[in-house]
């Protein structure tokens, strides 16, 4: 396959591709390549933008890929006067979308920004012309360990041992992230994995990892309002999201939802299964003019869905 070709290929070895945009005193950094049906990629929680570039998925022609690093990740900025749970990163997105003249985007979500996505699917639904979600979890289970108990303690590791250990462990994470299938060497060429280590980009990883279960929790039972077309892909062999847990459940939830299970494969579906996720984008791109259709759409208002605190609530 001629995967890591053209305008992709050419941002990873010139960074000036990379542009930035602030969004309420929020400097959010973006790659914005090809033409066409626009499609706004999220990656997950301690990933970045060079994630989906490496993944060939915005090499293919026929579409406007822009990436965004997340807050708090890669380059882009994470204020700490607010808490950056997926309904407050969901009307972010939007506004910057909106600045860019992106009209109704195909929202693409791996892992952690599958909930982005659906939040912004809840927010404003008229915006958005289908999701593509891969390998996202989307309902809330125990946590196997507690979390730690004492966060002083959890902060004078986070700046002294933690980065050392997180350096030496972040090899064996990066495998099991992608097993049972193989680091690809375009990962391992574009992927910066010292910047993904950076004490600043740590920290959001662990208020990500920390409010995960109330994220999923709130949006819950929102889930039957997403009234978009949805395409949900995870991967058989997923050892970091348990995939008959989450994705398969999460389409059974969605009338408007399709649900591909690629086999042999991990957490890293837009890797291992490019050409489906690809195709999941181009199924969406076709459909962009039409709506799922709801039984009880002609008897209920129209509602925003706003974030308060961790949750979603109707306004």
């Amino acid at each position: 396959m001629g995967w890591m070709r053209g305008a992709a290929l050419a941002a990873i070895d010139e960074p000036s591709a990379f542009q930035f945009i602030t969004v309420e005193e929020t400097q959010l950094r973006y790659l914005d390549v090809g033409s066409g049906p626009p499609v706004v990629l999220l990656h997950g929680n301690g990933s970045m933008i060079e994630d989906f570039l490496s993944s060939g998925v915005m090499d293919v022609p026929g579409h406007r890929f822009i990436a965004f690093d997340r807050p708090g990740f890669g380059y882009s900025d994470r204020p700490n006067d607010r808490v950056w749970g997926p309904g407050e990163q969901a009307r972010l997105f939007l506004r910057a979308a909106a600045r860019l003249g992106l009209e109704r985007p195909i929202v693409v979500g791996h892992s952690w920004g599958t909930l982005v996505a659906l939040a912004m699917a809840l927010r404003s639904p008229e915006d958005i012309a289908g999701l593509v979600l891969l390998s996202g979890y989307y309902y809330p289970m125990p946590r196997s360990e507690a979390p730690g108990a004492f966060p002083f303690t959890r902060v004078v590791l986070r700046h002294t041992v933690a980065p050392f250990m997180r350096r030496l462990l972040a090899p064996g994470t990066v495998r099991r992230v992608f097993a049972p299938c193989a680091i690809p060497e375009r990962f391992k060429a574009a992927y910066p994995l010292p910047l993904a280590l950076r004490t600043s980009q740590m920290r959001a990883v662990d208020e990500e990892a920390a409010m995960l279960l109330d994220a999923a929790r709130a949006l819950r039972p929102l889930y039957e309002k997403v009234s978009v077309p949805v395409r949900i892909i995870a991967g058989s062999e997923d050892q970091i999201v348990a995939t008959e847990e989450h994705s398969a459940p999460l389409h059974q939830a969605l009338a408007g939802s399709t649900f591909q299970r690629i086999p042999a494969c991990g957490h890293m579906v837009h890797h291992a299964a490019t050409e489906d996720v690809v195709a999941a984008i181009a199924g969406l791109a076709r459909l962009r003019g039409g709506r799922v259709a709801r039984a009880t759409a002609s008897t209920q208002p129209r509602r925003n869905w706003l974030h308060i605190g961790e949750g979603l609530v109707a306004a």
